[in-house]
């Protein structure tokens, strides 16, 4: 089978600058490769990538895109842009993948592959311009239904697919050659830390998380230090000087167990964080942006524990006290729901080990192997349909 997956205007793959949308395939496409299938990603050139190139298997094209603006309205023509200067080095494939607004919405030629729609955040009208698409393909099932309310027309096209971890699980080889999965350390064996990573911004609820710390820093969080992970500035998708600065003036309370460290790109840099933590806390409050939760499923797999607030996107595998911890963000005073559920789980380490168990165990159904075949399935069922 002919792959090609095109990518947006605004993250190069290798995902040097992040996102999550890019990690994912980056991952996946190799797996493609393992199977005898031959893959293109199509990503936006930076001036450190070649404009052609092969990385494991895998051939990438790059064209010119673009930063992210902040007006939607620019973002959406920049798109149109990028989207045209990709339909132009199209190669022939059997299936064609996009997350990007226009290209599934553009005349092409039947050649380039059937149309398979990405949807990596919820949708917002545009749903009803994918007629055209053989799959409107979504990471959870709560975004599945939004898809499905939103061009009721469409719904026998659309299908739920996980991301994977888009770092390969931790395996050895025994004496038989079989693959086992590594455990990743106990609980107790590590740093009491407190981990946060991802953009450093309102919608993700970081100043709830830091709100919460500095509540409890003296009391129930005392000998334990919170480390915030991600990008600040606007480029990056981060809040920005005056959101980072306002954290910062909070956390000033906080007795210095707070720490700010900016982005850390490098997978394995970003795995030995994970693995260092006891406590992972994704706040996100983020109603109609989070799609599936991609940050805590990376945490499950490290050995953390995970505590995250109560969207649909994330009980796809998170139940509350069993795979993960949830607390309730939609209450007049969410930071202090917060550090109460922070409290009731860092007081019992034995149940924050049980929960971290199960979580990481949890996490291995979502290795990249099994998500390719899952997606690879789903092409061929796609190929197989009538144009």
């Amino acid at each position: 089978m002919k792959i090609t997956i095109v990518l947006g205007a605004f993250f190069p793959v290798p995902p040097t600058m992040g996102g999550g949308v890019e990690k994912v395939w980056f991952t996946l496409a190799p797996e493609f490769v393992k199977r005898g299938h031959e893959v293109v990603i199509v990503s936006r050139k930076t001036p450190e990538r070649l404009r052609e190139e092969t990385i494991d298997g895998v051939k990438h094209l790059r064209v010119d895109g673009f930063d992210t603006p902040r007006s939607l309205l620019w973002l959406k023509f920049l798109d149109l842009i990028y989207s045209l200067r990709t339909r132009s080095i199209l190669p022939e494939a059997d299936i064609i993948v996009t997350n990007t607004f226009w290209l599934p919405i553009l005349p092409r030629d039947s050649k380039r592959g059937k149309i398979y729609v990405h949807v990596g955040r919820y949708p917002k009208g545009q749903m009803r311009f994918y007629g055209k698409a053989a799959r409107l393909q979504a990471p959870s099932h709560s975004v599945a239904r939004a898809i499905a309310s939103e061009a009721p027309r469409l719904g026998q096209k659309v299908t739920a697919i996980p991301y994977p971890v888009t770092r390969s699980i931790r395996q050895r080889t025994d004496s038989q050659a079989r693959t086992i999965t590594a455990s990743p350390a106990a609980i107790g064996d590590r740093d009491k830390i407190i981990l946060f990573v991802g953009r450093v911004h309102p919608e993700k609820g970081v100043h709830l998380l830091v709100e919460a710390f500095v509540n409890g820093a003296r009391s129930a969080f005392a000998g334990w230090k919170l480390m915030i992970v991600g990008p600040t500035g606007t480029r990056l998708g981060g809040g920005g000087e005056g959101y980072l600065a306002s954290l910062q003036s909070a956390a000033g309370e906080g007795e210095g167990k707070i720490s700010f460290t900016g982005p850390i790109f490098d997978p394995g840099e970003l795995a030995s964080v994970f693995r260092k933590a006891r406590l992972f806390i994704y706040p996100s409050l983020s109603e109609r942006g989070e799609s599936f939760g991609l940050a805590p499923l990376e945490a499950m797999a490290d050995g953390c524990a995970v505590l995250v607030s109560n969207l649909d996107c994330f009980q796809d595998f998170i139940r509350d006290g069993q795979t993960g911890f949830i607390f309730d963000h939609r209450t007049k005073s969410a930071a202090n729901s917060l550090r109460q559920k922070m409290e009731t789980v860092i007081g019992d380490e034995e149940l924050l080990s049980r929960v971290a168990e199960a979580g990481h165990r949890k996490s291995i159904e979502y290795s990249p192997e099994r998500v390719a075949d899952l997606f690879l399935s789903d092409f061929k069922q796609v190929q197989t349909q009538p144009a």
